[in-house]
């Protein structure tokens, strides 16, 4: 099975996961109540997934690996658009976050982009846990692989200066991830999230 960062996985329990520090209280409780874990950067180990568990505050956040083998099943943020997940959450009308995947998935069409809701609302709509609220930011992801133009990363930028929250995408290239806004400057260098960590380079598509 293929993992990528982002990727939501559901897992039986807590013992699933593989740790260096004691597990936090606030661990069991959260995989109580949606046993999934997210996919994150790290270095690579055999077989070993690096994962994170998400608590109710931006605070609670705990690193462990899973084994590919405890892997029960995997949401990734494009299922959720596929499937139009927001379309049966009963708090849709109610947060803007995902009373806005409406107009940005019928615009984002018209690019034939790869993309998915990622953060409190991409966990929401996997998991159906509330976890996004009125003030949240919408985080996305777009898929990658081949150049995404310039020119087209401004027309998103522009368009969700229309919305009435933040929007905040990564775009996840070969090489790992990098900020819509950064890339669209077309100045420079840009600063790639990968593996390993941070690197400042001049194409996110190109392994320099």
């Amino acid at each position: 099975m293929e993992v990528n960062a982002h990727d939501l996985l559901r897992i039986s329990s807590v013992g699933s996961l593989i740790v260096d520090n004691p597990i936090p209280d606030w661990v069991c409780d959260s995989l109580s109540h949606a046993s999934l874990v997210v996919v994150r950067r790290d270095a690579a180990k055999p077989e070993w997934v690096p994962v994170g568990i998400r608590g109710h505050s931006r605070r609670q956040r705990f690193p462990a690996f899973l084994p590919m083998e405890a892997i029960i099943e995997k949401v990734k943020p494009e299922d959720m658009v596929e499937k139009r997940l927001w379309m049966a959450n009963p708090r849709r009308s109610q947060i803007p976050a995902l009373t806005s995947l409406d107009r940005l998935a019928e615009f984002y069409s018209a690019y034939g982009l790869s993309w998915g809701p990622t953060g409190s609302v991409g966990f929401e709509l996997a998991s159906g846990v509330p976890t996004a609220h009125g003030g949240s930011d919408l985080d996305v992801v777009i898929r990658a692989p081949q150049r995404v133009e310039q020119r087209i990363a401004k027309e998103l930028i522009e368009f969700h200066e229309s919305f009435p929250i933040r929007i905040d995408v990564q775009i996840e290239t070969p090489l790992g991830a990098v900020s819509l806004v950064e890339y669209a400057r077309g100045t420079g260098t840009v600063l790639v999230k990968m593996n390993l960590g941070p690197r400042l380079v001049q194409d996110p598509w190109i392994n320099a």
